[in-house]
This record gives C-alpha cells, sequence and structure tokens, in this order.
C-alpha cells in the first residue's frame, strides 16, 4: 500500500455511519465528517492517517457543536500501535471523545470508544505510595524534568546511610545498622542489595563492597 492519505478513510467510514442509518456529508464548514439521524444530535467525526496533538485540537473545538464527536484514524499494526492507541483512547476518555480506527486493507471500521462524561477514578494504593515516599524522602535531592535514571528515592537515601555506617565501622550486623542508622528495613535492604552496595560476610553480617565504596565516594564530590 501507498502513501495513506486523510480522503482514504472517508469511504469507510461514510459506509460504517450509513449502516447506521445516518446521511453523511463531507467538509461540512470546519468539520470533516458529518453525519446526521433523525432528531439525535449531529455526529462529527474528525480525520487523520495518525494521532496527533492537532487532530485532538481539531476535535476539541467541535465538542462546541455536538458532544458526539468521534476521532479516525487509519490502522496500523505491531505493538508500537497499539500502545499509541491505548494511551491515546485513554486521552480521547478524559477529553469525552470518541475514538474509531479504519484498516485500510479491508475497510475494516472499529469504534474502541464512544464519547461520553468522563469520571476519574482515583487509585488509593498509588496515592498511598506517592505519600509515603514523599514522607520519606529526605529534602528536594532532585531536579524536576530529569531521567528516571539516577534519581535520588527514599529508599536510595536508606541505602546510602547503610553504607555510610558500614564504611565508618565495618562489617556490621543488620539489627546494629538499623539502630545506629534509624533505617528499620536495613537487614532486609543489605540483603536484598538491589544496587550492589553490600556483601553478606557471616550470617546477618554485612559489609560495604567495592561498588558501595565507589559510590559514596561520588556521592560525597557531589556535595
Amino acid at each position: 500500500m501507498g502513501r495513506i492519505a486523510e480522503i482514504d478513510l472517508y469511504e469507510p467510514i461514510k459506509t460504517f455511519l450509513n449502516q447506521q442509518g445516518y446521511e453523511v456529508k463531507a467538509e461540512v464548514g470546519a468539520a470533516d465528517v458529518v453525519a446526521c439521524r433523525g432528531e439525535d444530535d449531529p455526529v462529527i467525526v474528525e480525520l487523520k492517517t495518525g494521532f496527533s496533538l492537532g487532530l485532538f485540537h481539531q476535535a476539541i473545538a467541535r465538542q462546541s457543536i455536538t458532544d458526539a464527536v468521534y476521532l479516525a484514524v487509519a490502522r496500523g499494526s505491531g505493538r508500537r500501535f497499539q500502545l499509541a492507541l491505548k494511551r491515546n483512547m485513554s486521552l480521547a476518555r478524559r477529553l469525552g471523545l470518541g475514538l474509531i480506527t479504519v484498516r485500510l486493507s479491508d475497510a475494516l471500521v472499529e469504534v474502541h470508544l464512544d464519547p461520553g462524561p468522563y469520571a476519574p477514578r482515583q487509585s488509593k494504593k498509588r496515592k498511598d505510595r506517592l505519600l509515603r515516599e514523599f514522607a520519606k524522602r529526605v529534602g528536594d535531592p532532585n531536579t524536576g524534568g530529569s531521567t528516571r535514571v539516577g534519581l535520588i528515592t527514599a529508599y536510595r537515601q536508606d541505602a546510602m546511610r547503610c553504607a555510610a555506617h558500614l564504611e565508618a565501622h565495618g562489617p556490621c550486623r543488620g539489627a546494629e545498622v538499623a539502630k545506629a542508622t534509624g533505617v528499620e528495613r536495613a537487614t532486609r535492604m543489605m540483603a536484598d542489595d538491589h544496587y550492589g552496595w553490600f556483601e553478606r560476610v557471616d550470617r546477618g553480617v554485612y559489609a560495604l563492597s567495592p561498588v558501595g565504596q565507589a559510590s559514596l565516594q561520588r556521592a560525597d564530590s557531589a556535595d
């Protein structure tokens, strides 16, 4: 198949809406597709070959005319398109828009989402996790907009306390480190060794690894 154009989506969309009892006309005013059926509110469909911010802007503008506004894009294949579809469907739902895909190989039209008011569902579990991390983190060690790599989390700060204690006192039992640093999960943390900073030298006894020593030196030089 050659290069896709927006007009390639029109006939499959028109046929689909005709089958639902709508009379369909293209390029009415600023709208790509307008469909009317009896006394129902008009349906507007904005066409694009793929997802874009401009497509959402157009659809939002049409909501001043009717609540029944759909985005329509050419359906792609593969994991990348599925991910784009999932993300853009979530955005469309929040904006009260419908979403349609058209598979041009056989003109299959699929309605993934109908327009409707959005009622957000908050996750108490995610909120609690966010607030726990906020409360446990000491100070504000990161800069907003940074990449996720190397961010200082409360977990990392606790690990650094444990590492600093081992650097100063040598191999210690986990209970001793927990008591001295205030990190209740010290034993579990050193046993899991998420960062490669610790090494077990005896049952329940941990020492600082060369990687841990290097990490502490980098942290000291950055301060």
